[in-house]
């Protein structure tokens, strides 16, 4: 089946998402970038805010948000096609810029579960900082029912504070983090999406039992890679990260996620 015919089948079948995904192309994004100051930490933290298509989101009645960590090396303004597919869900996404010029390079050295460890902690820390911040300055917006994002070492950050036992933590999805084990508990969903040139780090991931007893879940995208999981990637691989982003979104089970990848892989 060649591409234009997976779609126009895909469309049938998910009318909503698939639609909203292969259109969120020409969305024009209505984002915000601001400076948020830690003074306990003397740091300036950037922030891009991107705002969801709906003006029905207000204090009665919030929006829901999500916080998202780029990659190392990336910036956080590399993922906007997340971003378009977030807005169209209704979500507010929070992408902030981890990594300052004057911070110390992530370390390249083993065990990374200790020399990674001050760089995550900062970045847990700032994530605290920033939703607090947020949440007097946006009450339209749950900063009581958070989803935590992040690819590679931003979804490493996300796993760390979603092991921290914060109430405020409603959902966690990571796109190939590959450091630290992803919470095992039935408080918060959890979704990793993985990439197929390198491993994740053992005990990161649940096992397949461990995935049934606490209900999350792991999908892989077949061929994709590490590297390519932003916008510079092909768009194939945006689309099914969007797709599966989404349908987790809307409830989806692990097994109908997998099967959506599997057997509707529109890399061509």
């Amino acid at each position: 089946m060649n591409l234009s015919s997976l779609v126009t089948f895909l469309s049938a079948i998910l009318p909503t998402t698939l639609n909203a995904t292969s259109s969120n192309e020409t969305l024009t994004l209505e984002h915000h970038t601001q400076i948020i100051h830690d003074e306990a930490r003397h740091r300036d933290i950037p922030v891009t805010l991107y705002f969801p298509n709906t003006s029905n989101c207000n204090k009665n009645a919030p929006c829901k948000v999500a916080i998202f960590g780029a990659g190392y090396g990336m910036a956080n303004t590399d993922y906007t096609f997340l971003a378009k597919q977030l807005n169209q869900q209704g979500v507010l996404m929070v992408s902030i810029a981890h990594e300052l010029a004057n911070d110390p390079p992530l370390s390249r050295e083993q065990p990374f579960v200790k020399t990674r460890n001050e760089n995550w902690q900062r970045g847990a820390q700032t994530v605290l900082f920033v939703r607090q911040a947020l949440k007097s300055q946006y009450p339209e917006y749950n900063f009581d029912a958070v989803t935590l994002m992040g690819h590679s070492n931003g979804g490493d950050i996300s796993a760390l504070l979603a092991n921290q036992g914060h109430s405020f933590i409603d959902a966690v999805i990571t796109y190939d983090h590959r450091r630290v084990p992803l919470p095992r508990t039935k408080d918060i969903k959890i979704l990793s999406v993985r990439a197929s040139d390198y491993p994740a780090d053992d005990k990161v991931l649940p096992t397949q039992a461990e995935q049934l007893q606490f209900n999350s879940c792991v999908v892989s995208i077949a061929n994709a890679r590490h590297n390519d999981m932003a916008d510079h990637g092909p768009q194939w691989l945006k689309q099914q990260m969007s797709l599966v982003t989404a349908e987790f979104l809307h409830g989806k089970s692990c097994k109908e996620l997998d099967v959506l990848l599997n057997n509707h892989n529109i890399n061509q």
